[in-house]
């Protein structure tokens, strides 16, 4: 196919699966294929949103993800919403056998008496959208969570709260909520410019991406004995200029999580196959194999 980076079926063989944990009662592998990228979050501006959204079509998105389960990846996180949906359903009807973990976003939010219905797509689990979590949390509304997960547990699917904040992490787990597992950004790109100006006396231009904010999130993960989906290894592109780069950011975010968890990475495979780098990357690092 023109103007990307993977190669076709006939030149990549399919590769046996990636190392695995559990996942309540399923397994899902360490590398779990993110969705941000095929819709145009990339959470960078909004040329790169654009960039993204005018490349992925149908046709290289379906390409990409049946490139991800040749090398091993058996898991798609995907957030809620009508397209990506149709994607998966899309994906699944050419064959596709990733397994899905999926995101609650958009009207979901808004109205979960949907989720019986969205249920039916087979998820592993359902978590609560991390910016909507740090969001109800800031204003005194975690009780709102509270209950849009109870509707999720009534499902029979998995229960989690994604959240950018460790200290939300934290009050679920001191105060006993009835989650599965938490997914986890590594970096707190959800701090109001407030919060920025309190904690380091200055706001950041956009999100906030602090050096050490990776070490306060991989703390917490590791003091919860549920399983956690860790994301934004890279910092949203920021930490990618370099193949040093990328295996630093991985082979500290495995190091800093538990050896139960996973992460999350979105992948632009436009210039370079990020499918097959990332994957053989990943497999070195779980191998043992030194930097």
């Amino acid at each position: 196919m023109a103007a990307t980076a993977l190669a076709g079926p006939a030149e990549q063989p399919e590769q046996p699966a990636l190392p695995k944990v559990r996942f309540g009662k399923h397994e899902i592998t360490r590398l779990i294929i993110g969705s941000n990228p095929f819709y145009g979050y990339s959470h960078f501006n909004r040329v790169l949103d654009q960039l993204m959204r005018e490349w992925y079509t149908l046709t290289r998105k379906m390409e990409v993800l049946h490139a991800c389960e040749r090398h091993g990846i058996n898991t798609w996180q995907l957030h809620y919403n009508d397209q990506p949906m149709a994607d998966f359903q899309r994906f699944r009807a050419e064959g596709g056998r990733m397994q899905l973990v999926l995101l609650a976003d958009f009207d979901l939010m808004k109205d979960p008496k949907l989720l019986p219905e969205v249920a039916k797509f087979g998820p592993l689990g359902i978590a609560h959208h991390g910016g909507r979590t740090d969001e109800r949390f800031r204003n005194g509304e975690k009780q709102k969570v509270k209950d849009f997960l109870k509707c999720v547990r009534d499902t029979g699917v998995m229960v989690g709260v994604s959240t950018h904040n460790p200290a939300v992490i934290d009050t679920v787990e001191s105060e006993g909520w009835d989650v599965d597992y938490y997914q986890a950004c590594l970096y707190r790109v959800s701090r109001t410019p407030a919060e920025a100006r309190a904690e380091f006396g200055e706001a950041p231009l956009g999100e906030t991406y602090m050096e050490k904010d990776p070490e306060r999130m991989c703390k917490m993960i590791r003091q919860t004995s549920k399983p956690c989906l860790a994301f934004k290894l890279f910092g949203a592109g920021r930490s990618i200029n370099t193949p040093e780069q990328v295996e630093s950011a991985f082979r500290f975010a495995f190091a800093g999580i538990k050896p139960s968890d996973a992460v999350i990475v979105g992948m632009y495979p436009r210039f370079r196959n990020e499918v097959a780098e990332n994957t053989a990357l990943v497999r070195r690092i779980l191998a043992g194999a030194p930097a």
